[in-house]
Formats: structure tokens, sequence, C-alpha cells
């Protein structure tokens, strides 16, 4: 009996590794601030190097119900393979998080920090787990993986800054990554998992106005990425703009960024409905703003800027829109109709 409370603490000190890592990919909060979980699925990354052990999945245990991945991680030098317990990520405990951040640092392959980052992810859906992150410095030690040269390390990265910007004090330490988020959408590949990912995060970051002046060099960014993208990344590009121009304030510099004049072809039944339903929603935004005359002959005079694409007398919306109350989609004619009033 006398190695057992040895053994129990080496045992507790995997937990952090373990919990949440076969959990959701990612509980995305969007606008409404409402989490929507997924099941994760994914490779065994096998093991490389001395330094690190394969953390085996018991029969029964939590993340064998949910995924049945294996997860690895570094072996702190006091540690004997197999002490292990399965527990919830939303019981973790502080020590926990310190050692998944360890793991995070010290560990170089891409397959196991992608799981470490997964790990965090999921932790942070717990405001508990958001806070404790924050204070052990967690938020710029994830942040750092932005960079990694690894695709996936960096959607990871993404997906669990987007988790922990659910909190507003740790959106105070997020929002200095807003350039660094901004290129990765520029430079990544259209449709790319990582443009889908920044683009979550931008919208988690400007569901209120407290840090939307942030975005408002990226509108002509957006707007060309609106007409180029799937439907999935439309939806949740429209979803920025839609927050953006929900905000007075942000107008001035919405509707002079430049706009690519394809933008207004959007504005057709064969647009999908959730991609046209939250153009309208955008469009009724810009509507309801009213410039001074001086300002709207300002802006006639600027190339290409939004307020000529979609706004000005010499726009082509007008007649995309009456074209639109045909529109099989009820919602969709009520929006319309609400724009032409």
């Amino acid at each position: 009996m006398g190695d057992i409370t040895p053994r129990l603490g080496n045992m507790k000190a995997l937990l952090g590794i373990v919990a949440g890592a076969g959990a959701s990919y990612g509980i995305y909060k969007l606008i409404s601030f409402k989490r929507n979980k997924k099941n994760a699925t994914g490779e065994n990354p096998g093991v490389k190097g001395g330094q690190q052990s394969e953390v085996k999945i018991q029969p029964g245990s939590l993340l064998a119900r949910v995924s049945g991945l294996d997860v690895i991680c570094p072996r702190p030098l006091d540690m004997t393979s197999g002490d292990i317990i399965h527990q919830s990520p939303d019981n973790l405990e502080p020590q926990h998080l310190k050692m998944l951040l360890s793991c995070l640092q010290t560990n170089n392959n891409p397959s196991d920090r992608c799981r470490v980052l997964l790990t965090l992810g999921n932790s942070a859906a717990f405001t508990v787990n958001q806070n404790l992150i924050r204070e052990f410095d967690g938020i710029h030690i994830i942040a750092g993986f932005l960079a990694d040269p690894a695709p996936e390390v960096r959607v990871q990265t993404l997906n669990a800054l987007n988790n922990l910007c659910m909190n507003i004090q740790n959106q105070e330490q997020i929002k200095v990554y807003v350039p660094q988020v901004l290129e990765l959408i520029e430079m990544s590949p259209v449709n790319s998992d990582l443009q889908l990912g920044a683009l979550r995060l931008l919208t988690n970051l400007s569901v209120t106005d407290k840090h939307q002046h942030l975005l408002k060099e990226s509108v002509t960014l957006l707007l060309s990425l609106l007409v180029v993208s799937n439907e999935a990344l439309q939806v949740q590009t429209l979803k920025v703009l839609v927050n953006l121009s929900s905000n007075p304030d942000m107008m001035d510099d919405i509707v002079q960024a430049q706009a690519p004049a394809s933008v207004v072809l959007l504005f057709d039944e064969r647009t999908a409905p959730a991609v046209l339903l939250r153009l309208l929603t955008f469009t009724g935004n810009l509507k309801a703003w009213r410039p001074s005359a001086q300002v709207a002959d300002e802006l006639r005079r600027k190339q290409d800027c939004l307020f000529r694409v979609m706004l000005d007398e010499s726009s082509q919306l007008h007649g995309k829109l009456v074209q639109l109350l045909s529109h099989p989609d009820g919602e969709i004619q009520a929006q319309v109709a609400r724009i032409l009033t």
C-alpha cells in the first residue's frame, strides 16, 4: 500500500491531457453566443522520440466512448506510464491546464500540438477554464502558434482562441492578434479551414462594438472574399459584416471601402438562402444610413467604393432587389420589401 499515494498523484498529472481531447472539434459561439458541439475524429499520430509516451484509452472511459482516440504528449520526468484517469473537461484543475500549456510549448510534433490545442479549446468552453488559461498567460502561449508552419496547428489555434474569445476579459488580450488573423485570411487558400476559423474568431470579437474599430480596414478584404468563396465562408463573412454594419460609428469606413462590382450579382434567386438572408440584413443596415448631400457627393467621386456599388442611384442593386420580391422564400421576400420601402 506504500506506493498507492504517489501513483495516484502521477495519475492525476495526465488528467489534463486526456480530458476533452475526444470531445467537440470546437465550440463556436457566434452572434447569439450559443454553443454548438461537434464530435472530432482523427488519426492516431504515433510516438516519436524517447521523451514521449503513448497514453492508451481504457475501455469504457469517457474518451473511449466519445471518440476512441489515443492522446500523446511529452512525459514529465516523474511520470510512470499507464498512470491515468479520465475526467470531463468541465472538471479540470489548474495544474492540468498548466501541464497542457507546458506540453504545447515543449512538443514540436504537429499532431501532438493539434491534440493539446484541441483539449485546451474544449476546456475553454467553460468560464472557469477561460479565466485560468488567461491567468496562466495561456492566451499568448496559444496565440503564438498562429504562425506555426503546420496549417492544421494554425487551425486548432484559431479554434482554441475562438472559445477563449467568449470571455470579455480574454478579448482584451486576443484583440492584439487581429492583424495576424486578418493576414491569415488574406494569405490562406480560399475556402480553407484557416479562413473559416479566422472568420469565426472575428465574428465573436465583433459581436459588441468595443473592438469593431480594429476591423475597419478589413471591409475590402471581407467583400472580396464574399464574391469568391463557398457558401460556408460567405455565411461567416457576412456575419462579420452584419456585426460591423450594426454599428453606426463604423458606417463611414464601410461605405468608403473598395468593393467588387460583382457583389451585386449575389442578389439572385440562385444564391443560397442562408447567404442571401444575411446579405439582405447587411444591405438593410447600409440603407438605414443617411448621408448628407455633401457626403454623398464626395462618395460618388470615390471609384469602386461600396457606396457607389450598392447605395448610389446608379447602382444596379435596386433592380436586383425588385426581382427578389418574387423569391420563393417568404422571409427573403419580407426582407426585400422592408429594404425597398
